[in-house]
């Protein structure tokens, strides 16, 4: 998280440093500035970030990527991902919190949420550290979650399709259960695809074995922002 926090917030800086330096933004108001340095700073960070979303296109990254505002409304919808992201990644140290854009890419890896080879029952492990993330999600109640399950290469393509729809849906199911809209959740099985370690050993297996969530601002927490950078 704090690699790609930095590296957002160096696209930022440049770009409030170019158009400070211009004498025409200095007759700007503040909401123009802002428009501006988002729209800069959206373009360069987008580019670098549309660059790496090639591989894993129609996962979590792909789903943070598109849903994009930008301007000051983005800004606005920036800070409080922001928040969000710093109180998953204390609730949950084990996660992998990625700050992307406007959105969160949460991966809830062995560390987090495990599952057996073959199983899409959470693991007593899995439930408390979902535990954990029911409170943050109640607190910020106008995004929309995909939940994306994965599983290691182990039996057929079919199979592991099958499985990963399931490994998402047990996640959505208990996060509802425990008092959590179910409107706000879309589930996702992604099979085998982009593992992110090798296959060829029980450690690496099992950390393909994850649930990854792609956390984007709802059309209430959109309309909210622009009307605040309307002030």
């Amino acid at each position: 998280m704090k690699r790609i926090s930095i590296l957002a917030l160096a696209f930022v800086t440049l770009s409030a440093s170019l158009l400070t330096s211009c004498e025409a933004a200095k007759n700007t108001n503040n909401a123009q500035r802002g428009a501006a340095i988002g729209a800069i700073g959206g373009a360069i960070a987008g580019g670098i970030i549309g660059n790496n979303a090639g591989k894993g296109g129609k996962g979590a990254l792909g789903a943070v990527i598109g849903g994009v505002v930008g301007g000051v409304a983005g800004g606005v919808i920036g800070n409080k991902m922001d928040k969000q992201a710093r109180e998953i990644d204390n609730a949950i140290p084990g996660a992998e919190v990625e700050r992307v854009g406007e959105g969160i890419k949460l991966t809830l890896n062995e560390n987090a949420v495990r599952f057996d080879t073959g199983k899409s029952t959470l693991t007593a492990t899995a439930t408390a550290n979902l535990d954990k993330l029911v409170k943050v999600f109640n607190d910020y109640p106008d995004t929309n979650i995909v939940i994306y399950g994965y599983t290691d290469s182990t039996g057929s393509l079919q199979i592991n399709q099958t499985l990963s729809e399931q490994r998402a849906a047990s996640v959505k199911n208990y996060l509802s259960g425990k008092g959590i809209s179910a409107a706000r959740f879309t589930t996702t099985g992604m099979g085998p695809a982009d593992p992110i370690a090798t296959n060829e050993t029980p450690e690496g297996r099992s950390q393909n074995r994850r649930v990854e969530f792609a956390i984007t601002a709802n059309q209430k927490m959109i309309q909210d922002a622009e009307q605040e950078a309307k002030k």
